[in-house]
């Protein structure tokens, strides 16, 4: 049996071969093997057995301490959305051994029929805006059911640490940002990061319902149908959680056509004609979710200094010589666009 050689690192297609063939998971040898790109660090790989088609996910080439931790996550909460109107992958099987592959634990899941509207737009999407518009409120209605699940009754009652969440955000971002001051060549010069932090603590929302949350949730992170305007799979649930749902929300309103955006923010869809505004995507949310809606500049707000401080470790990698100084510039300028949103609302707001 061969191997997909990748670099520094193989999948041993015969390891998985039996594995699958000793938990009854189809017969006969694995075909058409390959890889399934799409941005993520984490590997997967798409085949056929027997007639049937499946993808493997497991961590990247070279696991890091957390790795296997992240695929366990991702491995609970899929298997916690079955029978959920979520669109999400649809879990197959699990593989919580990392001696069987390569030190990595992993699992199967079923192929998602769709595309990723960050690298594509098909004909039937391109060339109507009124698809395009109805792509953006599809977004929203597949963020609002995941709202609504009940994390307990689905068996995440202990997924996440709900209590103090609002209260833990700032400071935990604030220490992310000092924390790469030890990168050599970092000078740590946000413009407005304390302003911003100052203006969240004071106006932090006290009363909010613990749910589900992806933690990443942006347009680049659904899949969509090829034929019409549907989510078919939220997709990517590495930061998922139990903590506000409504900061999922204020994630996509805070990377909704976000000047001078990488791909990964921007692509052929935000870039084109016809999406629905901001406030028409807190509408939509609001008419499909009991949530109290009416802090959701802080929400954005809190996802523009949350995520701009995150991207922003990549910029401070880079000058270390750690990561590539054109990725990290750029998301050191999506960092700056994402601060200048910020302060853009908290002046609205005032």
């Amino acid at each position: 049996m061969d191997s997909i050689a990748n670099p520094g690192a193989r999948v041993d297609l015969g390891v998985l071969e039996s594995w699958m063939s000793a938990n009854g998971i189809g017969q006969g040898p694995l075909e058409r093997v390959r890889p399934v790109g799409g941005g993520t660090q984490n590997v997967m790989l798409r085949f056929y057995r027997g007639g049937r088609e499946f993808v493997l996910r497991r961590g990247p080439w070279h696991l890091r301490p957390n790795s296997n931790d992240i695929v366990l996550r991702e491995i609970k909460v899929l298997s916690a959305l079955a029978g959920t109107n979520v669109p999400h992958p649809r879990l197959i099987a699990s593989c919580p051994d990392p001696n069987i592959l390569d030190g990595a634990v992993f699992y199967l899941m079923e192929p998602i029929d769709g595309f990723n509207a960050a690298l594509e737009l098909p004909s039937v999407h391109a060339g109507d805006p009124v698809v395009r518009h109805r792509m953006g409120r599809s977004i929203v209605d597949a963020l609002a059911e995941l709202g609504a699940v009940d994390h307990d009754a689905v068996g995440l009652t202990h997924f996440g640490k709900p209590a103090g969440f609002l209260e833990r955000q700032v400071p935990r971002w604030l220490g992310e940002l000092d924390s790469y001051a030890a990168l050599y060549g970092y000078r740590g010069e946000l413009p407005g990061v304390a302003r911003i932090a100052q203006w969240l603590e004071s106006r932090r929302p006290r009363n909010w319902r613990p749910g589900l949350m992806h933690g990443d949730y942006h347009f680049a992170n659904v899949m969509f149908s090829r034929t019409g305007p549907e989510v078919v799979a939220i997709v990517d649930w590495e930061m998922c959680t139990v903590g506000d749902p409504l900061l999922d929300l204020g994630w996509l309103l805070a990377t909704w056509q976000l000047p001078d955006a990488p791909s990964i923010f921007g692509g052929p869809f935000m870039l084109s004609s016809g999406l629905p505004r901001p406030e028409d995507l807190v509408t939509r949310y609001a008419a499909r979710s009991s949530r109290d809606l009416s802090h959701m500049n802080w929400y954005t707000v809190l996802a523009c200094f949350k995520l701009g401080i995150l991207l922003e470790g990549t910029w401070a990698r880079a000058l270390a010589g750690q990561a590539s100084l054109d990725l990290g510039e750029a998301l050191h300028q999506t960092t700056l666009r994402l601060f200048e949103r910020a302060e853009n609302l908290m002046e609205k707001a005032t």
